[in-house]
């Protein structure tokens, strides 16, 4: 996008426009930016990477905004019963509310300020927990006797894939799972809870 001969603004204007036109195949669009940023000037590698990024219709989106205060994680358990049997995935509730409770409750727990909680359907469901702390969660092992400290073990043994990211003004902690098939049963989420002791 820039060298001697070409300035970054004037880069960076070439390189909008060369992606401006849309609804062409992927290899076309490559081809066109790399001619039109004249990448023939040899100096550097250069490496392009496309993708085409297709968003979620609206009724597959859950998002809600909760208060940094105890009683949320009840309203977080609610909103997530009540979007999954609008979708007609009862038979992920049970699993869900428990893993929304123990994200809510880590996030009121370790982060502050408001908290945002958002449920994806695609392939599987994405739940989303946002707040504005920025530390990562880690995993920790419980003793026994500990009353707490288990609640990113039991998102990690009943979920399909879970993390966090950083986002501008905080993270974000998710977790997938996958969508009843019909064929294979879910675990027990009081069965993986009592595994953990």
């Amino acid at each position: 996008m820039e060298s001697r001969d070409h300035p970054l603004d004037e880069g960076l204007q070439a390189f909008r426009m060369a992606l401006s036109e849309s609804g062409r195949p992927l290899e076309d669009v490559c081809d066109h930016v790399l001619s039109a940023l004249d990448t023939q000037h040899g100096e550097d590698d250069i490496a392009l990477l496309m993708a085409r990024v297709h968003g979620l219709p609206k009724d597959a989106v859950g998002d809600w905004s909760l208060a940094p205060e105890a009683r949320s994680v009840a309203r977080a358990r609610e909103l997530a019963r009540d979007q999954l049997t609008d979708w007609g995935l009862q038979g992920l509730v049970d699993t869900t509310e428990l893993l929304v409770s123990e994200l809510v409750t880590n996030a009121l727990r370790h982060g502050h300020g408001e908290i945002r909680l958002r449920l994806l359907l695609d392939r599987t469901l994405v739940c989303e927990v946002w707040d504005a702390d920025l530390a990562q969660p880690r995993r920790r092992r419980a003793r026994d006797t500990d009353e707490g400290g288990r609640g990113l073990q039991l998102v990690g043994l009943l979920s399909e894939r879970w993390g966090s990211r950083r986002t501008p003004r905080g993270k974000t902690v998710w977790f997938e799972l996958a969508l009843p098939d019909g064929e294979s049963a879910p675990m027990d989420p009081a069965e993986a809870l009592l595994s953990l002791f």
